[in-house]
């Protein structure tokens, strides 16, 4: 097994667990790579997604609520391909090539991002283990194909305080383990 995916209902607090298994692996010198997506609210009102480079600290737009034009459209949100790929994939890209990242992090694999095909094949690359990862999953993937060489982590209102730490352990485990 090389990799984690994580999914739960909307709110539930999927990209903080994330960013906690990411400090936490940090904080055993584990090399960690790839891009967390980030809420973006105005006054209270979420206006949109923003995708940060985990090496580079990189931020880009993933999709805003206020873009006007031909993007493609998930619910409210305009998705800035451009943006996204620029940021949130060339991040994917580099973890996956860059000697000395040993864990790899894709917050999120939804719908939105899905409107990348450079993103789908990276992503496929991932899912075939070439290094060890963690995923969150969008609730409307969950149930599709999902790799062999995967554990599946619900997250819940019940278990998200604490649930961090176990996956932060397991994901260390796999960064230690031989290719």
């Amino acid at each position: 097994m090389r990799g984690l995916i994580l999914t739960g209902k909307p709110g539930v607090g999927k990209t903080t667990v994330i960013i906690e298994v990411v400090k936490l692996l940090r904080s055993w010198n584990v090399s960690v790579g790839g891009f967390i997506s980030k809420e973006v609210r105005d006054k209270g009102v979420r206006i949109g997604f923003e995708v940060i480079d985990l090496i580079s600290g990189r931020k880009g737009w993933l999709a805003r609520a206020d873009v006007i034009g031909d993007k493609p459209r998930v619910g409210k949100y305009s998705v800035c391909l451009d943006e996204f790929e620029e940021v949130g994939v060339s991040a994917l890209y580099d973890a996956l090539n860059r000697r000395g990242v040993e864990f790899v992090v894709v917050d999120e694999v939804g719908p939105m991002e899905m409107y990348s095909e450079r993103f789908r094949s990276l992503v496929e690359t991932l899912f075939r283990g070439v290094k060890p990862y963690a995923v969150t999953l969008h609730r409307s993937l969950v149930g599709r194909s999902l790799p062999g060489n995967a554990k599946l982590i619900e997250i819940t209102f019940e278990n998200r305080n604490y649930i961090a730490d176990e996956i932060a352990e397991i994901a260390y485990a796999f960064s230690r383990e031989p290719s």
